[in-house]
């Protein structure tokens, strides 16, 4: 691998002189300049960033840790991250902890298979001297799986830190639930079915608080046994829409878009006309949304917010020294997207 000292040998000058070229430095005349980066061009020289940082003590390095890339939500957070602190001189080290490859649905309440591998993977952030690291959760919850003794600065992406050393950037899931049911509430519909995510999940907990809010703002009952536990996934949807429509509802809102798609097979099977005999709404705004049809009244979940929120604070901690959010926890708003599948009923 070429060094500093083999380009400054090839061009006649002095490795301190090819550094500061390097670094940008103006005290270098303009033709030594030129004919350094040529040669840097032809060689395809890299600098040494681990060599470098261990000089500096700092690295100009964030790593970011996720636990599953195939999780739909973590790739746009990741771009968006990646973004920002390219704009702001960061290099990004991505590592993927395949959770959801390694154990599917079985490792969410289990911290030793958490630890398991994520301990390996905070030490080799340390050794390579990483600044500072960005968690993004692929599942909503709250997190204990940091060593208290971890000493680099940690932003967590898309759930909770119980520890408050630990900014945590999340969705506004309650505040998302209360758009969703003051929408539907304004477009005439008293008699609402839900079908949640998962029981006691931090999503399926806080939509609904915030549609039960929005309800009771608005006057209209709560009825629980119109409320029906799904799984996130297209077939729980499928499964339950019958035992929903059956209770004479107008609309059914599905807390996502994959099981408000399997409530459109089950109304296409059975001829049901969405958007007429049954109004239906999801959660998310995934892409498969923009594809249903009639198009699918959706809450698009700010994720590539969430990554360019959980950056922006990483470098306010790394180059402002003391410096702290206003709240550990920050929560970034949804927003309502209305398509044809609700109806007006006024």
């Amino acid at each position: 691998m070429i060094t500093v000292k083999d380009i400054a040998k090839i061009c006649n000058v002095s490795p301190s002189t090819v550094s500061n070229i390097l670094n940008g430095r103006p005290n270098v005349g303009d033709e030594t300049r030129e004919r350094v980066m040529k040669v840097i061009k032809e060689t395809g020289y890299q600098p040494n960033y681990f060599a470098s940082s261990m000089r500096k003590q700092n690295s100009r390095t964030i790593g970011i840790i996720v636990e599953d890339l195939k999780q739909f939500t973590t790739p746009p957070i990741v771009v968006a991250i990646m973004a920002y602190c390219e704009d702001k001189g960061y290099r990004t080290i991505l590592l993927n902890l395949r959770m959801y490859d390694r154990w599917q649905d079985t490792w969410y309440q289990d911290e030793k298979k958490l630890a398991s591998v994520l301990h390996p993977a905070l030490k080799e952030m340390s050794a390579i001297k990483a600044d500072g690291l960005i968690y993004v959760a692929g599942h909503g919850r709250t997190l204990n799986c940091f060593p208290k003794d971890f000493s680099i600065p940690t932003v967590i992406a898309y759930a909770a830190s119980e520890n408050d050393r630990y900014p945590s950037i999340l969705i506004d899931d309650e505040n998302g639930g209360y758009d969703m049911g003051r929408f539907l509430v304004s477009q005439g519909h008293t008699k609402i079915g839900v079908i949640t995510g998962v029981k006691d999940n931090m999503h399926s907990r806080k939509r609904l608080a915030g549609f039960q809010r929005a309800l009771f703002d608005a006057g209209v009952l709560y009825n629980p046994g119109w409320t029906f536990h799904g799984t996130w996934q297209r077939e729980s949807g499928y499964q339950l829409a019958p035992k929903v429509y059956e209770t004479g509802v107008t609309c059914i809102w599905c807390m996502n878009d994959q099981m408000a798609a399997g409530v459109y097979d089950f109304c296409y099977e059975k001829g049901i006309v969405i958007g007429k005999d049954i109004s239906i709404a999801g959660f998310d705004d995934m892409e498969n949304a923009e594809y249903m049809y009639p198009r699918l009244t959706t809450n698009g979940i700010p994720l590539r917010r969430i990554g360019r929120a959980s950056a922006e604070t990483m470098i306010h901690i790394l180059e402002e020294e003391g410096w702290k959010p206003e709240t550990m926890k920050t929560w970034i708003p949804c927003q309502m997207k209305e398509g044809n599948s609700v109806a007006d009923l006024n």
